[in-house]
């Protein structure tokens, strides 16, 4: 007889997994995206925008980009059009971008040649194929053929740790959600790990607004006007990036093992030890979480961290290796928190 292969609640809760890597900061991360609007809005140059700006290990739409190789499958272009869009935007090429006008459809050969790209280009960050229609080889659109279809996507951009946006058309209906007017049956934003909706405020009036949703992002609405003449979307309304609560209780135990190498004990211990060197309000039964979750940023700073159960507690052990240390305050005699609250 065939067995789960389960894990208890304690085991996954005190392993250090590794972290979510996103492409575009807050807004893609990887897995499999949908970008939706009605056609003609300038879907395909925030697209090729953002490609660009991988590539480039550039900002685009003020958000930091992890750099690296993008793939652009332009299925409703021609390669003569793709060069006109280019130096609209640009006049300074990048190897880290390429671009194809055919595809096989998914099922039929999508999946192993976007394998064997990246077999060639072991960087890839990212693949956008514009549209979702032009790799699927029926017009059903029904709930379960919707799924099927995604879901091959989806196990693809899982198995390779990339992120694939679908380009896609959204209806000619309004709806007060804007992701019911995704083209297609609740299947498409059912299965994809984010949603995307480009939706001008008035028809041809360059003007609109992005709406965001996913299972690693916050829900966002971004303000956007097409500039004409750099031929991109820039946001109008740039948010104000929130004080990360997780910022502060790593900086504020870097900066105390830094001093004290090593510490044995409580998670309530530890809290009062790092009230010498913050003034923040730390919570015991949150430092566990804090401390698996950021796993692989402590390891960057040369901390090393385990439990230890005894009969009446868990004790939390850490170790501070100066030589393992790849932060800029290695070197630093004199380390805050306020200064390190950007950085960690």
């Amino acid at each position: 007889m065939k067995k789960f292969n389960s894990k208890s609640c304690e085991e996954i809760m005190t392993t250090v997994y590794k972290p979510i890597e996103f492409v575009i900061d807050g807004l893609i991360a990887q897995g499999l995206y949908i970008l939706a609007g009605a056609p003609k809005v300038g879907k395909s140059w925030l697209a090729l925008d953002m490609c660009l700006s991988i590539a480039k290990g550039e900002k685009i739409l003020g958000l930091k980009t992890s750099q690296g190789t993008a793939l652009y499958l332009c299925l409703e272009d021609s390669y003569a059009r793709i060069q006109n869009r280019l130096y609209e935007l640009t006049d300074e090429p990048t190897e880290m971008l390429y671009f194809s006008v055919m595809s096989d459809p998914i099922g039929g050969g999508l999946e192993e040649q976007i394998e064997g790209f990246m077999s060639e280009h072991r960087d890839l960050k990212i693949v956008f194929i514009d549209t979702l229609q032009m790799v699927r080889s029926d017009t059903d659109s029904s709930y379960g053929s919707d799924y099927k279809d995604l879901s091959v996507l989806k196990a693809l951009a899982d198995k390779l740790e990339i992120a694939i946006i679908v380009v896609h058309h959204t209806r000619k209906c309004k709806d007060i959600d804007p992701f019911n007017m995704i083209s297609g049956s609740t299947g498409i934003s059912g299965c994809v790990d984010g949603s995307m909706v480009l939706i001008e405020t008035k028809r041809g009036s360059r003007n609109a607004k992005l709406y965001c949703v996913g299972r690693d992002i916050e829900n966002a609405e971004i303000n956007l006007q097409f500039d004409s003449d750099l031929k991109k979307w820039v946001v109008t309304d740039e948010p104000t990036a929130p004080k990360s609560k997780d910022n502060i209780f790593l900086a504020a135990l870097y900066v105390y093992i830094k001093k004290k190498i090593d510490f044995s004990g409580t998670a309530s211990e530890l809290i009062e030890k790092l009230k010498s060197v913050s003034d923040e309000t730390f919570y015991p039964n949150r430092v566990t979480r804090d401390l698996v979750r950021n796993g692989y940023t402590l390891r960057k700073y040369g901390i090393d961290f385990k439990y230890k159960r005894t009969r009446n507690c868990r004790l939390i052990i850490l170790h501070y290796d100066r030589e393992r240390d790849s932060s800029d305050s290695k070197n630093t005699s004199e380390v805050t928190v306020n200064r390190l609250i950007q950085k960690v």
